[in-house]
């Protein structure tokens, strides 16, 4: 009986300053990780945002390859991907080879100043 009664008297709890304490690590520790995970959403969306770029500039330049003739100059496109509006402006310039035109493509997304993607390729002069 007096075991009993020791061992109901070593244990006693928590204190409520102990319990603060660990509330306290466990809120800063929560701050973190929601902290961490906001950015890494945020890395995804500019990733995906890169990678619908670079398709959308390779479709593009995979277009002007497989038309007859591409007119020289700046062009500015509209497209639709992904259920979002992008703007590819295109520039076709002579090269340094009279066989080929050197092509540069930029994509944005439709309302933002800034590039996703920049490209260039080069395609098949039809007049030589």
């Amino acid at each position: 009986m007096a075991d009993a009664r020791r061992l109901a008297a070593d244990c006693q709890g928590f204190t409520l300053l102990e319990i603060m304490v660990a509330l306290a690590i466990f809120a800063t520790l929560a701050a973190a990780v929601l902290s961490a995970s906001q950015f890494v959403l945020k890395q995804s969306a500019g990733l995906e945002d890169r990678l619908f770029g670079a398709w959308l500039a390779d479709n593009q330049l995979s277009e002007l390859r497989l038309q007859g003739a591409t007119p020289l100059g700046a062009q500015g496109l509209a497209r639709r991907l992904d259920q979002r509006d992008w703007l590819l402006h295109q520039r076709v310039a002579p090269a340094r080879d009279p066989r080929l035109l050197q092509v540069e493509i930029q994509v944005s997304r439709a309302g933002s100043p800034a590039a996703v993607h920049r490209t260039t390729g080069w395609i098949r002069n039809r007049h030589e």
